[in-house]
């Protein structure tokens, strides 16, 4: 049973640019994928969940585009919020070529590793939010490793390497609107507030690789800064910078808390009553951003990333 909804919407962003939202969990605003014009055909970046296949397809259709003329569709990683409904969608896209980091190829291939690792970190509620992972025909898929380009129509969609949430971690440049797509790299900021909240999940967080990364996204000199988790910023760039500060006080807090006591669930709710306690901090209601990236998550990378960079006892 799918868990996102079949009538998403779509928005137009500019210069023939569109956001699809795929209305992830049944909720407005969580999961992003846009979709960008070529000269003859279109560009999609991120597909979402298998969970979202029919919303995804349902939102390409309502912005007037037909599966064949998508010719190219890229993912930002292989987290399956963002690359998980690939292998459900190669058929429906018949003449596209599908592209994500070259560490991350062999996953999408062959998903063995994929879902064992959902099924570990979600438990029963793997299946239902994820969907079945069906693998991607070899033949169709290409890597990357940062530095490539492709056209678009009025400019051109550049490939930048940006580990540190990932290893297998890409953003993306539209030169056409000078906006940035930035993935998990630059955490989550749901519309309508101005909270930016860390993406820092096990098992390869590297923070001076994102904190680079970050530096390597405001160097586009962006004028958008568009986010899978949710939207364009008001703010653009400046977040950029701003999330630095905000991951460094997260750090902060979650290391005082390991060393007093190393266990996920107890820095987890140090982490989530910083958070909340912050004046101004505009924390959306209801925690919408963890139904995307809960504090249980962040103190499972944080603890990983802390042992193995000997800041606590393993």
């Amino acid at each position: 049973m799918s868990i996102c909804l079949t009538r998403p919407s779509v928005r137009e962003l500019g210069a023939g640019r569109q956001l699809l939202d795929l209305d992830f969990r049944d909720t407005e605003g969580l999961v992003a994928a846009y979709l960008l014009p070529e000269e003859d055909g279109w560009t999609l970046i991120e597909t979402g969940p298998s969970t979202c296949r029919e919303a995804l397809l349902a939102a390409v259709d309502r912005a007037g585009v037909a599966p064949s003329e998508v010719r190219h569709v890229f993912v930002t990683h292989i987290h399956l919020d963002h690359a998980g409904g690939m292998g459900a969608v190669v058929e429906a896209f018949p003449r596209a070529t599908f592209f994500a980091h070259e560490l991350g190829v062999p996953h999408l291939v062959d998903p063995t590793r994929l879902i064992a690792s959902a099924r570990r970190a979600w438990g029963a509620a793997a299946d239902p939010l994820w969907g079945t992972i069906r693998p991607v025909p070899e033949p169709r898929i290409m890597p990357l490793r940062g530095g490539e380009r492709f056209p678009l129509r009025g400019g051109e969609l550049s490939v930048l390497a940006t580990p540190g949430h990932a290893k297998h971690h890409l953003a993306f440049f539209d030169s056409g609107i000078r906006g940035v797509f930035t993935g998990d790299g630059a955490g989550v900021r749901l519309e309508r507030s101005s909270h930016l909240r860390p993406a820092v999940p096990p098992p390869d967080l590297d923070l001076d690789q994102l904190f680079s990364s970050l530096e390597a996204m405001r160097r586009t000199d962006p004028r958008l800064v568009l986010f899978s988790h949710f939207g364009p910023s008001p703010d653009g760039a400046a977040d950029l910078t701003r999330y630095r500060t905000v991951v460094e006080e997260w750090r902060d807090v979650a290391l005082a808390a390991a060393r007093e006591r190393a266990d996920a669930e107890f820095v987890a709710a140090r982490l989530k009553a910083f958070d909340e306690s912050g004046a101004g901090r505009d924390v959306p209601p209801n925690d919408r951003e963890s139904l995307v990236s809960g504090y249980e998550l962040a103190a499972q990378g944080f603890l990983r990333y802390f042992e193995t960079h000997g800041l606590i006892g393993r």
